[in-house]
């Protein structure tokens, strides 16, 4: 099966349109799948206290028409749980950012956003919280990265890379400015680093 895995779009609708355009161009019988921070919080990290808002509306970049892009599975991010924090009452959008899963599993790889683990140490982490998992998608750093058995291997965009070995870590890089994303297929057993134009 082939995957085409996204995130980090921070409510960048023009940037997600482009990024699934191509997706539709490239690979028209992918699986979409998300790997979190699908909207942009408008509430740094540095500025929570402990306050709440009365609507989701207060705290989201909220692009008109955004909402119906969103079609694909995703688990959540940093941007997600914050806006979850700051927020209590159950309204459409809350309820589905809520829903969305820390992990997803597309076999045998996991989808996992990586802010989970401390800057430089998804490899340590990974080990003692998914130690059987062999493929590792995610996000959250905003920099396209691919390391197999803790070695950095160099990417480039649109060539084939297997994944083989006891551990590989792809990072798909962002939506957002960069129109990054990665196409997984999943019987050849290999990853391509994508990039949509910017017109």
């Amino acid at each position: 099966m082939l995957f085409a895995l996204l995130g980090d779009i921070h409510s960048s609708k023009e940037d997600l349109q482009a990024v699934l355009a191509q997706i539709s161009d490239e690979a028209p019988d992918a699986t979409i799948i998300g790997t979190g921070d699908l909207y942009e919080c408008t509430v740094s990290k540095k500025d929570l206290y402990g306050q709440t808002y009365p609507t989701v509306e207060e705290v989201i970049k909220h692009p008109e028409g955004i909402d119906e892009l969103l079609t694909f599975p995703s688990i959540y991010g940093n941007q997600e749980e914050r806006i979850l924090l700051l927020t209590k009452q159950s309204e459409p959008i809350r309820d589905f950012l809520n829903d969305l899963p820390e992990t997803l599993k597309i076999d045998p790889a996991v989808v996992i956003h990586g802010h989970q683990w401390p800057h430089n140490e998804a490899d340590a982490w990974l080990a003692e919280y998914l130690p059987e998992v062999h493929l590792v998608f995610h996000g959250h750093t905003h920099r396209s990265s691919f390391t197999s058995d803790g070695q950095s291997v160099p990417i480039s965009w649109n060539d084939e890379l297997p994944v083989v070995g006891s551990r590989n870590i792809v990072n798909v890089g962002a939506v957002v400015g960069f129109r990054e994303w990665v196409l997984y297929d999943s019987e050849k057993q290999n990853v391509r680093f994508m990039k949509a134009s910017k017109g």
